[in-house]
């Protein structure tokens, strides 16, 4: 390629860039917008609020991913446990390839054992070189709404599983999460702001409760395809949890590793105190994004339950409580 049609290619490339700029621009000014949480402004696409860069890694996952049925994605709200559940499907599905005594989660991240699919995504290299990887089954992990999940997703017949955490300890998780990655320039985030916010839906990915009752829905009418988890019954039982997950995954413990206690092992390779001890994730670094990495150790903070009490007056837990009550009817 001579000096002229190179420069013409990159000149070309660049308006390329410019036009989608202008096209991101031109789509969030027709949307509603309310206070960010991490960045100046939440925009509310499809019903649901977003960051603009999430914005395009839902649109982006609707028009790329190309699911096969015997993929597996992990979904859930933000700070409903992501990590610990994206340890603990990573080790339960590859157990029969890797040693406790020298395990991947040793030495990498749960979020580098299963990415994102609204980052990963968004790099065609990245996205088949890990499918590869881990041929035939991919496992991917997203916080999309299930309204808004790619279509192949749906017509595949891929398993989803879902996990669900009380709503108190999620707000106050999300809280303490974006405060730590909030941009430097924008004001304080006092606890009650994120009280209000979230109460009127207006949170990443929320309204919390659609998120949850889509997810919800969806495995009643498709139990075979979605798994409805909670958080507070992974901790309380992690054994008979497992175990369940395991069967929904066709990846039942046969009886020899129930003999040799492999769910055990699995428990405590995957227990918030053994993985908040690893160096990977005390001093590695998650990147989601050339614009956007977080600290390991800022995904691993209590992993505990109630602890919303030490943050939340009663009147509010009982005001979150309510609401929970009218959108959740039946499921809580």
């Amino acid at each position: 390629m001579d000096m002229s049609s190179s420069h013409y290619s990159q000149c070309e490339h660049d308006d390329e860039y410019k036009k989608d700029d202008q096209n991101d621009s031109d789509m969030l000014t027709a949307l509603s917008k309310e206070k960010g949480w991490i960045t100046e402004y939440l925009y509310q696409y499809k019903s649901f609020w977003f960051t603009p860069a999430a914005i395009k890694g839902v649109q982006k996952a609707q028009q790329r991913f190309e699911a096969q049925s015997i993929d597996i994605l992990l979904a859930t709200f933000p700070k409903s446990g992501t990590t610990w559940f994206k340890a603990l499907i990573f080790s339960l599905m590859n157990r029969d390839r890797f040693d406790f005594s020298s395990h991947p989660l040793l030495t990498k991240g749960p979020h580098d054992c299963i990415p994102f699919l609204e980052s990963i995504i968004q790099d065609e290299t990245s996205y088949q070189d890990y499918r590869i990887s881990c041929s035939p089954r991919c496992l991917l992990a997203t916080h999309i709404p299930y309204s808004l999940l790619p279509a192949s997703v749906m017509s595949s017949g891929s398993k989803i599983v879902y996990v669900f955490r009380e709503t108190k300890d999620v707000l106050v998780s999300n809280w303490h999460y974006m405060k730590k990655l909030s941009v430097k320039d924008l004001p304080s985030f006092p606890i009650e702001d994120a009280f209000d916010l979230f109460c009127k839906g207006v949170s990443h990915y929320g309204p919390f409760w659609d998120h949850a009752s889509d997810y919800w829905k969806a495995s009643l009418e498709n139990p075979d395809k979605v798994l409805f988890l909670t958080y507070e019954n992974m901790k309380k039982d992690p054994i008979v949890c497992l175990t369940k997950l395991a069967k929904f995954l066709d990846k039942t413990f046969c009886l020899e590793e129930e003999r040799e206690e492999v769910v055990q092992e699995i428990v405590k390779l995957c227990s918030f105190e053994n993985l908040s001890s690893l160096e990977i994730n005390q001093t590695g670094v998650q990147h989601f994004s050339p614009q956007f990495s977080v600290e390991n150790r800022h995904f691993l903070r209590k992993g505990q339950v109630g602890d919303w009490r030490n943050h939340l007056t009663v009147e509010r837990g009982e005001q979150l409580d309510e609401i929970t009550r009218q959108k959740l009817c039946g499921l809580v």
